[in-house]
């Protein structure tokens, strides 16, 4: 179980051999792609959201020939689907899986919950695979920096499932931006139905902490909890679906949503670093507990030409207001209010137009219809980001073949934005004001610089070569 120490002794003494970690890397044929181009990808996590790799890599023709899980039953839910999967070689931790087959994997989707993202994810990059990671990339700072630094050092095509990032959308709004269509953005409102309490995400227990239950013949509990240092004993509401409602192992809402929504607002405007994120409205909970509602806001600082901006976030029942003149939807005939648009999505305030995009930063429309159809008319901007087919698998596999560019949001981008994310994740964690310094953690409660970094289990050790926040946690 010693086995991230020994893999980081491995990987010093086997500098001289970098040139593996060269891409496209192939293990069909020595040198590069074989005739038929076909890649060897392994699966870790099988069950749920693990579909979103199968059926691509399914109709690509590429081979799965290694599935991991803790979960037996997950093995065959996709079957069906993508008929590849009975002949591939089934593994219940994906440490022994890379040891034995790893020479057969050219990469590698990992499709966990969000506390062992990074372990699974390392693991494999340090190996020289490629990497498809699910969103949000990780579960703490310390190890979002530390995958960017990787995807570097050992130079792996990789990108996060956020799939709005492949979509048009998310592109023509940058492109509208960029030609000063919104001028100036100084706020942008974003907000997402949820948690809906007693749906396959979301749960609450009938008692706090859960009650012991006996671990199911099929699960492997331990090997779920993973790297995570806990005392919680084993209960059907952490796994396999609902471990997003406790933060020892996902992000809530944030982690679940912010990642889509705010993809665009991100990307557009750059808000990487805040200088402050605070809780503006959010009631008592349980520690560690996804609260019944919250708001939070992140504020940045000047960004070169841009000037400063406030980030809300708004889940639970909370929404901002509507701008001033939208106009996409009726009005409630006995309210008379006019009703937000379904589900989730973000109001960009500018200073010459209001626009805004949906649940995955796709569909950018100004909020006044006539104003909208003025634009439309007029002629919308060039493109000037090429547009993506097939979603961020698909995006994946041409790079990964030479067939399209390095996807979007690759590792260096996602870290960036999940890292913007897990910040306001824990301050609801933790409630209250959080002042940030990139460089030096968190300066006005550096008790809360622990959560950067969490400690992990015996056996389950990363070393520390990146050297993030170096003399801060």
């Amino acid at each position: 179980m010693s086995y991230f120490n020994r893999r980081s002794f491995i990987k010093k003494t086997a500098a001289a051999g970098a040139g593996a970690f060269l891409v496209p890397h192939f293990s069909i044929g020595k040198s590069g792609p074989s005739a038929n181009s076909r890649l060897n990808i392994a699966f870790i996590g099988a069950g749920g959201i693990a579909y979103q790799c199968f059926g691509p890599v399914t109709k690509s023709g590429d081979n799965i020939v290694a599935i991991c899980d803790v979960e037996e039953t997950h093995f065959d839910l996709n079957a069906k689907k993508s008929p590849g999967i009975s002949k591939a070689a089934r593994f219940t931790d994906f440490r022994v899986m890379l040891d034995k087959m790893g020479d057969e994997i050219d990469a590698v989707c990992v499709s966990t919950p969000d506390h062992t993202h990074f372990v699974a994810t390392m693991d494999a990059m340090q190996r020289g695979k490629h990497v498809f990671t699910q969103k949000p990339l990780t579960h703490n700072i310390w190890q979002a920096r530390t995958l960017r630094a990787a995807q570097k050092k050992y130079g792996v095509t990789t990108v996060m499932g956020n799939q709005g990032h492949t979509f048009d959308g998310i592109r023509q709004m940058k492109e509208w931006y960029d030609a000063g269509v919104l001028g100036q953005v100084r706020e942008v409102h974003s907000w997402r139905e949820g948690p809906d309490w007693g749906n396959m995400y979301f749960k609450k227990p009938a008692n706090y902490p859960p009650l012991k239950e006996a671990i199911p013949d099929t699960f492997d509990w331990d090997l779920w909890k993973g790297p995570v240092v806990t005392d919680r004993e084993y209960n059907s509401i952490y796994a396999p679906l609902t471990w997003r409602t406790f933060f020892e192992f996902g992000g809530g809402m944030i982690g679940d949503w912010l990642v889509h929504i705010c993809d665009g607002p991100v990307w557009t405007l750059d808000l990487y670093n805040p200088v402050v994120v605070e809780v503006v409205d959010q009631p008592e909970s349980p520690k560690d507990f996804e609260p019944d509602y919250s708001v939070v806001r992140w504020d940045f600082a000047q960004r070169g030409s841009k000037i400063p901006c406030s980030l809300y976030w708004y889940e639970g029942g909370k929404v901002p207001e509507l701008p001033k003149h939208y106009d996409w939807a009726q009005p409630d005939p006995e309210t008379g209010k006019i009703p937000l648009p379904p589900a989730g999505g973000s109001f960009w305030y500018g200073d010459k137009q209001t626009g805004f995009t949906d649940e995955r930063s796709n569909h950018p429309r100004l909020v006044n219809r006539e104003d909208m159809k003025a634009f439309k008319e007029s002629g919308y901007p060039d493109e000037q980001y090429a547009r993506v087919e097939g979603g961020p698998v698909n995006e994946w596999l041409r790079a990964l073949k030479g067939e399209g560019p390095e996807p979007g949001s690759n590792f260096d981008y996602a870290s960036r934005l999940t890292e913007m994310a897990l910040l306001g994740a824990l301050a609801q964690r933790v409630g209250g004001r959080i002042e940030w310094d990139p460089e030096k953690g968190i300066t006005n409660r550096p008790e809360l610089n622990a959560y950067l970094k969490e400690p992990v289990r015996k056996g389950w050790e990363y070393g520390d070569e990146f050297s993030v926040f170096k003399g801060v946690i």
